[in-house]
């Protein structure tokens, strides 16, 4: 199977510009692609992994990837899917950031001997002298039709600022810069960047005379639409000082039924006859495949050591000695004196912010403690029932907390 039929049998294509010449290009030739990450944050997340999987699959078929990093772009701020405008970051800030994407994308995408490449558009972007700017690259483009695009529709409602105008611009100068540097003739991205990147094809064409192509990635959203990875927390990082890998392992543990199979697809390399067979499992069984998503996904972000961990502190989860991924709240031994209600257990483990939703939770039926659920608003925990000095109290089917007494 070639890898223009793999993505899209794995569902991982949205939008292309030349099904049938992209087909064909990355069938017979080695194509150099780009994806750009602005470094907004200092660490890339869950949606960000999935556009790491797609670079894995292109080089590992022979392509080679550049990654762009926006120290650039970022300066300004992309307005795609946004209903405010992007606050300024430092170039002390982007640089930290960008610095903190290099390991992380490296899990996935081989570096070494140019296999492929990673660049800053902070390198051309930030040396452009405007006049000529202009008259190169703003004459190509048209206002009108920019105002059409749909990352400046939501802006413009609440005013787009002249400096996010620019934005395209800047984006599709990224395009042309590496078609010429590097003979790129792909641009890759997130549905969002659609404009952006047809923005791009277009330079190329009227700068270069040559065709160049774009084609977006499937957003990683659950069954009902809504993009996956929002935790309790925030995002689902890829940084384990952000999010621990057992809660990493956890997130993808306790994905709907629905998501497991879809998940299976984008975001881990399992070949497709073998996630075919976990798709043909019902009720219980299904829990099968969820443990092997969580591990897969584990792995591939924070290596085989990682993963075994957080899959051996899940299922030592209410065993003796549970690994100590687990999350842990500690307390002393006069928070228990000589008892604790369920309702004040639930506020000092933190699982519950407030004694009324602490009482909703234990009427509803959703209160455990070691196991025992508690539906009596006035039971108490006596100190014996913490068993080496712990015990467990679950909230749900997904929240818990191992409580332990220092």
């Amino acid at each position: 199977m070639s890898v223009f039929d793999e993505l899209k049998a794995r569902g991982l294509i949205a939008q292309m510009t030349h099904e049938d010449e992209i087909r064909e290009l990355l069938e017979k030739e080695k194509v150099t692609f780009y994806i750009g990450f602005d470094p907004t944050a200092d660490s890339l997340h869950i949606g960000h992994f999935l556009q790491m999987v797609v670079m894995a699959h292109m080089q590992r078929a022979g392509h080679r990837p550049i990654a762009i990093i926006g120290g650039g772009t970022a300066m300004v701020g992309d307005p795609s899917g946004r209903t405010d405008m992007r606050q300024m970051m430092t170039p002390e800030t982007i640089q930290h950031n960008a610095d903190c994407f290099k390991s992380q994308l490296s899990k996935l995408v081989d570096f070494s001997d140019g296999k492929a490449l990673m660049v800053n558009n902070a390198d051309w972007l930030m040396d452009l002298n405007y006049i000529e700017f202009l008259r190169e690259i703003g004459v190509h483009f048209s206002v009108n039709r920019m105002l059409t695009a749909e990352c400046f529709k939501t802006r413009l409602e609440k005013g787009l600022s002249f400096i996010e105008f620019n934005y395209m611009l800047m984006q599709s100068y990224d395009f042309l810069k590496l078609y010429r540097e590097y003979g790129c003739k792909l641009e890759l991205g997130g549905d969002d960047q659609w404009s952006n990147i047809l923005g791009g094809i277009e330079l190329v064409r009227r700068c270069e005379s040559a065709q160049a192509y774009g084609m977006t990635f499937t957003l990683l959203t659950t069954s009902e639409g809504k993009k996956m990875g929002k935790t309790q927390k925030g995002a689902l990082w890829l940084d384990p000082e952000k999010t621990s890998p057992y809660e990493f392992y956890q997130y993808f543990r306790n994905v709907d039924d629905k998501d497991v199979i879809n998940c299976m697809k984008l975001i881990t390399f399992m070949p497709l006859d073998e996630i075919a067979a976990y798709e043909k499992l019902e009720g219980s069984a299904i829990n099968e495949a969820k443990k092997r998503l969580a591990f897969e996904v584990t792995k591939m972000v924070h290596g085989e050591e990682e993963a075994k961990k957080a899959q051996n502190a899940a299922l030592a989860l209410f065993a003796k000695g549970a690994a100590a991924e687990v999350p842990s709240v500690h307390v002393t031994k006069d928070d228990i004196k000589d008892g604790i209600g369920i309702v004040d257990l639930l506020v000092l483990s933190k699982l519950t912010p407030s004694k009324s939703e602490a009482r909703r939770v234990v009427q509803q039926g959703g209160a455990s403690v070691n196991e025992k659920k508690i539906t009596d608003l006035k039971a108490v925990i006596q100190p014996s029932e913490f068993k080496d000095g712990s015990i467990l109290i679950k909230k749900g089917k997904k929240s818990f907390v191992k409580m332990i007494i220092d």
